[in-house]
């Protein structure tokens, strides 16, 4: 019992701390150098007594002796309780000769990792791949479409929302006045200078990049009751088609989207298999990292299934949610009626349509309706907007699927055949579960 344990602990630290203060008052003898040892630890401020005070000091040999069942309390290891999600974080886990540091064997995972698919290139990329890669995939294309480039460019080089949208409004507005008043050459003159350029234009990274793709061009203008010139963007008169150009670009403009890499759900079949239910996951399904992962397990104690019978029902959800938010990604398998299984990765926060989705992205004839089953005998739901989070599919879990039973007793008494389940390029590659 580790309350037991605990308790045993302290007492015998406290009668320790008290030998040791004791030892203290020694100045010679052989004890000395175990007596500057043992004090250099933190001790327990203990209450002062004269009892206490006027006590004999113990022999050496009750201090080695008090010493080393000090030291065997002290590194004896506690006992601690194991959830489910302790169990799939350790499979697979194996340790460092002399290390306490958890490594995980990659030949043992479920999944090598998480990867994503650039949409303007097609590369594969790792999590810290995504960002510049894209990047450098934006600027590229500014030789084949510069319009589009830039859009880009706005929408996905800068991180603040509101500041993009601030941005777009005033380019927005300077195109309406140009187009309203073709003619006036004030409306197409920006000066850098101004105030609002500077603070809602010229912040947001890829905004002088569209305007000089609409055509303005950078040029040093004298201004009134300066000695010195200052730098200008200025658009040439435009013609009536020119005019209406322009307010398709800054439609282009206003329609934007940030170009996001898109997680590669790495679809693999497998073999029928007993380990099924069995998850090795990489780090990069947590968003805790592996020393704050080692720290949160050895935290966990028998205090969770002390207090778990103290706890209300809005409580244990509420810890539930934190214990989920844990999570960036989860590993789903779907075993298939003839045994084989379909395994794909999500966002934790992926909707159940999504994982039917790519189910029926998977099958032969996924246009037949079907079930899928979550442990514990839940039905999901196809056209329920809910979290895998929040229906605890995370960090893993293992889906059953079952076809429509009313659709396949029809095809049956039509004489039709059992429909197939994996396409050919699944079935093509498929392994067999470690």
């Amino acid at each position: 019992d580790t309350t037991v344990h605990e308790a045993e602990l302290e007492k015998m630290k406290k009668f320790f701390d008290d030998i040791k203060k004791d030892m203290k008052f020694k100045s010679a003898g052989p004890g000395k150098k175990l007596t500057e040892e043992t004090s250099a630890k933190p001790e327990v401020v203990q209450s002062s007594s004269n009892a206490k005070q006027n006590r004999h000091a113990p022999s050496e040999g009750a201090q080695r002796a008090g010493a080393a069942a000090l030291a065997r309390i002290e590194h004896q290891q506690k006992p601690r309780v194991h959830t489910s999600q302790d169990a799939i974080r350790n499979q697979g886990e194996t340790q460092n000769p002399g290390s306490k540091v958890p490594v995980r064997d990659p030949a043992c995972l479920s999944v090598s990792g998480v990867y994503f698919t650039c949409p303007l290139t097609g590369a594969t990329l790792t999590k810290s791949e995504r960002e510049v890669h894209i990047k450098e995939a934006i600027l590229m294309r500014f030789e084949e479409d510069a319009i589009e480039a830039s859009v880009m460019m706005i929408y996905t080089f800068n991180k603040d929302r509101e500041k993009v949208k601030a941005a777009v409004d005033i380019i927005s507005k300077y195109v309406e006045n140009i187009c309203k008043n073709p003619t006036e050459e004030k409306y197409r003159k920006i000066k850098l200078s101004n105030k609002v350029f500077q603070e809602k234009v010229r912040s947001a990274e890829g905004s002088r990049e569209f305007l000089q793709a609409l055509g303005f061009i950078s040029v040093m203008l004298p201004v009134e009751g300066q000695e010195e010139e200052e730098e200008f963007l200025v658009l040439p008169e435009q013609s009536p088609d020119a005019l209406e150009l322009m307010k398709e670009r800054r439609d282009r403009l206003q329609r934007g989207e940030p170009v996001r890499a898109q997680l590669d759900r790495q679809p693999q079949a497998f073999r029928p298999s007993p380990n099924a239910q069995r998850f090795e996951l990489p780090q990069e399904f947590y968003n805790l990292s592996a020393e704050e992962l080692k720290r949160e397990q050895q935290q966990r104690s028998d205090l969770v299934e002390k207090n778990a019978m103290l706890r209300t029902k809005a409580m244990r959800e509420r810890e539930e949610q934190r214990e989920r938010r844990k999570y960036n990604y989860t590993l789903v398998r779907v075993r298939l009626p003839d045994g084989n299984l379909l395994q794909g990765t999500f966002y934790a926060w992926d909707r159940l349509p999504v994982v039917f989705g790519f189910v029926r992205e998977s099958l032969v004839d996924g246009w037949q309706p079907f079930e899928l089953v979550a442990p514990g005998g839940q039905k999901l739901q196809e056209d329920e907007e809910v979290a895998l989070a929040e229906c605890n599919l995370v960090p893993a879990a293992l889906l059953t699927f079952a076809w429509d039973a009313a659709v396949q007793a029809d095809i049956a008494a039509a004489g039709g055949k059992s429909p197939a389940l994996l396409k050919p390029e699944l079935l093509e590659t498929i392994r067999t579960l470690s």
